[in-house]
């Protein structure tokens, strides 16, 4: 049984690339669900099983930290881990996240292992 990952960016290019480094990372993947902004991602996680989330930060409707403290306030984030992947530099916006909740946090440009080891390290604290 695979993890379940919802890829949140509103660049299709980006979900292609972070699934496409999913998938040579050489994880045990189970369904890839996707999308476009923070409001789909919520349904996202509000209709599907999702073990992970991997989400952008600077997206429109609603960004990654709308969602992520939407997910917060429902107490999704203590049993669905949340990446952040951006280029956001902002130490000050990249702490707030982690208050939040936010797990892990990787930069763009990302390499396949940096997915496996976040993926492993939160995935099997909790057991799974």
């Amino acid at each position: 049984m695979g993890y379940n990952v919802l890829i949140v960016d509103d660049s299709m290019i980006i979900r292609s690339m972070v699934a496409k480094t999913l998938q040579i990372s050489g994880l045990d993947l189970g369904k890839l669900h996707y999308a476009s902004n923070g409001q789909e991602g919520l349904d996202q996680v509000h209709n599907h099983a999702v073990d992970i989330v991997f989400a952008d930060i600077n997206m429109p409707v609603m960004d990654g930290v709308q969602m992520v403290s939407a997910m917060a306030e429902e107490g999704l984030l203590q049993r669905i881990p949340v990446v952040i992947i951006s280029t956001e530099r902002n130490t000050q916006r990249i702490d707030h996240l982690k208050d939040l909740g936010v797990t892990a946090y990787l930069k763009k440009p990302f390499m396949p292992e940096d997915f496996k080891a976040v993926v492993e390290e939160l995935l099997a604290e909790g057991g799974k």
